[in-house]
């Protein structure tokens, strides 16, 4: 149709799940914040998500150590953070809006998805069944225990794409963090970034193409026209 465009249909969409398909972001910051806090590094929840976002939760407390000094985080540190979060998810995850009508778009037109987050199993687990999520995704869920490295390695997004049975370069990443982004590009995937309170120009800069509502999703990836540009 004349003023219409319609990108290539990738042969798998690969999610990201905090941010993009679970509403958690805010209730990981601020439990993040809270229990490093008690440690003695004083931050808040918006200084977290500036520091952490985005990375497994191995790769923060040898960040919060450096900056407190050997010994400051307890062995259990860990341990007692995920389960903390994972009581919270059972209560308190919502889906992002409007994902869960593009997932129903795409599934419809028979492309295979798969799920890739640098949570934790338990969590990545939570997180979907409160998201009624798990049979869309099951046999495709990749967590940050199911790889030799989470990201910003491409690890997660070339298991993913196996899984759907298709080559990166044929697959779609949507993610909303850097890390993320920089792990779907080094895949040789295409990167749509979900850009929310500011984070377009970062997005963008990691190799991304910035979106800002899921009710755009389905015509990003070709399955109905989107205006010209």
């Amino acid at each position: 149709m004349s003023g219409t465009r319609r990108p290539a249909v990738p042969k798998a969409v690969l999610f990201d799940c905090d941010g993009v398909l679970a509403d958690t972001e805010a209730l990981h910051d601020r439990i993040m914040a809270e229990e490093i806090s008690r440690l003695g590094w004083e931050i808040t929840p918006e200084e977290g998500a500036r520091l952490f976002r985005g990375l497994a939760w191995e790769a923060i407390g040898p960040q919060v150590e450096q900056r407190l000094g050997p010994g400051s985080v307890p062995a259990d540190f860990l341990p007692q953070l995920i389960a903390r979060v994972v009581r919270a998810l059972e209560d308190e995850a919502q889906p992002v809006h409007g994902v869960l009508a593009a997932l129903e778009t795409i599934v419809a037109a028979g492309i295979p998805v798969a799920v890739a987050s640098n949570s934790s199993r338990p969590e990545l687990a939570t997180k979907l069944r409160r998201l009624g999520l798990v049979e869309t995704f099951r046999g495709r869920t990749f967590s940050v225990n199911d790889v030799e490295r989470p990201k910003p390695a491409p690890d997660m997004y070339r298991a993913a794409a196996a899984a759907c049975g298709a080559d990166p370069q044929d697959c779609v990443v949507v993610e909303d963090s850097i890390a993320g982004a920089r792990a779907g590009i080094a895949a040789g995937c295409r990167v749509l970034g979900f850009a929310h309170e500011g984070s377009a120009a970062a997005l963008r800069a990691a190799g991304a193409e910035p979106f800002f509502a899921m009710a755009e999703l389905p015509g990003l990836l070709g399955l109905t026209p989107v205006p010209a540009g």
